[in-house]
């Protein structure tokens, strides 16, 4: 925790100086350090306790009374961050984050529970890329990514000291592992700095990747290495997935706390626990209403696999319309990012204009009645779907 608390100083000292350059006050005699504010990537591992140092130093910034509100940046898809998984998103940090249940392990988006806790009155931006690892379609996860760079560029321009706070990036732990001949890692990490204009790299317990890091960006930025947290444990695969169950459910049914036993009338942040719970809503509609997508092939191979001279004939990045009568369509119990409307005008449209559009809600197809044509789809809240669109990825759920 001393090494944890001595970088969030040093980020402090960074946000000043920001801050003091922006209001146009003199700096310090003899005071040359520059003016940049803290755009931090944390790297590690699995099981090396990234999120928890991004979180830390939220948490820190954010109570260190002057006013603070960094940004918390997620791109990895297999945590979701204020969304589910299969997400990228960012939000603004105002308050501090609890961590008291894993299906929501930034805190919860103002759009998803009640609550009067202005650590849970989170306005997120959510891309959808649809799967758990960054490996399935990197060319996706890095046009994302800097999608993400592009808004929060936009953010800062108005809102020149709110960019004094900075940013905190955090990443998947395939950011740090794989094989040597693997580029699509260092594709992304480079994407990550480039598209978040990022100035200090944190290495969590690797030494071997803060080698790396050094050789290839030691002479740009700074490198700093940290040791994980001796709380870190190990988790299986079971335990993810039930992780993954568990926060697609409360993103459609809220956050069931149970008070303690004793207590029959409890609540949290003067909030009734019961108001904690929301009621999703089950819709029939039509084949027709809602178009469905989904990005390239679902069993597309990497480019390395395919045979010398072959091209494919769907490529990586090609939004794919998916056919519910299809007995192959795989949308039974399949997740699906619901898109913001396209742009009105016809004149501005391009053929990828799907993958630059945000995500406004997530819903789950539970029936397929192929005789009618009508799909049953379960979402939080109860609305029209007809003339919207959305993508499919390879998550599945099922209402138990």
């Amino acid at each position: 925790m001393r090494t944890y608390a001595n970088l969030h100083i040093a980020l402090e000292q960074m946000r000043v100086r920001t801050l003091r350059q922006i209001r146009g006050s003199p700096p310090p005699p003899g005071d040359t350090s520059k003016t940049d504010p803290p755009r931090v990537l944390v790297l590690g591992p699995d099981h090396s306790g990234k999120t928890s140092v991004c979180k830390l130093l939220a948490n820190y910034a954010v109570r260190a009374g002057q006013g603070w509100s960094p940004f918390l940046v997620n791109v990895d898809p297999s945590e979701g961050g204020w969304a589910t998984p299969g997400a990228v998103s960012v939000a603004p940090v105002y308050g501090p984050i609890p961590t008291a249940s894993p299906a929501n392990p930034l805190g919860t988006a103002a759009s998803t529970a009640p609550m009067s806790l202005a650590s849970n009155a989170l306005l997120p931006l959510v891309y959808w890329y649809g799967h758990a690892e960054t490996k399935r379609n990197p060319l996706l996860m890095d046009r994302l990514i800097r999608n993400l760079g592009e808004n929060i560029s936009d953010r800062f321009e108005l809102d020149p000291e709110g960019r004094a706070s900075g940013l905190i990036v955090d990443t998947p732990s395939s950011f740090a592992s794989g094989p040597s001949s693997n580029d699509h890692r260092h594709r992304l990490i480079k994407a990550c700095i480039d598209a978040f204009k990022i100035n200090v790299i944190v290495v969590v317990g690797h030494e071997k990747l803060n080698v790396e890091m050094q050789r290839a960006y030691g002479s740009l930025l700074t490198v700093v290495k940290i040791p994980k947290s001796g709380g870190v444990v190990e988790v299986d695969p079971s335990y993810r997935e039930r992780v993954v169950s568990y926060q697609l459910h409360s993103y459609m049914y809220g956050q069931v706390i149970k008070p303690p036993s004793g207590i029959t009338n409890g609540s949290l942040g003067g909030e009734s626990l019961s108001d904690l719970v929301l009621s999703p809503s089950s819709t029939v509609i039509n084949f027709g209403d809602l178009q469905i997508y989904r990005i390239g092939s679902e069993t597309m191979a990497p480019s390395d696999a395919l045979p010398v001279g072959a091209t494919r004939t769907v490529s990586e990045m090609q939004p794919v319309a998916v056919d519910p009568a299809s007995p192959g369509s795989g949308l039974l119990n399949a997740v699906l990012a619901l898109m913001s409307p396209q742009n009105p005008d016809e004149n501005e449209r391009y053929d990828e204009e799907i993958l630059d559009l945000t995500v406004v809600g997530i819903l789950v197809v539970t029936h397929i009645d192929m005789v009618k044509r009508k799909l049953t789809v379960l979402a939080p809240n109860r609305g029209s779907l007809s003339g919207k669109s959305a993508i499919v990825g390879t998550f599945e759920w099922q209402d138990q």
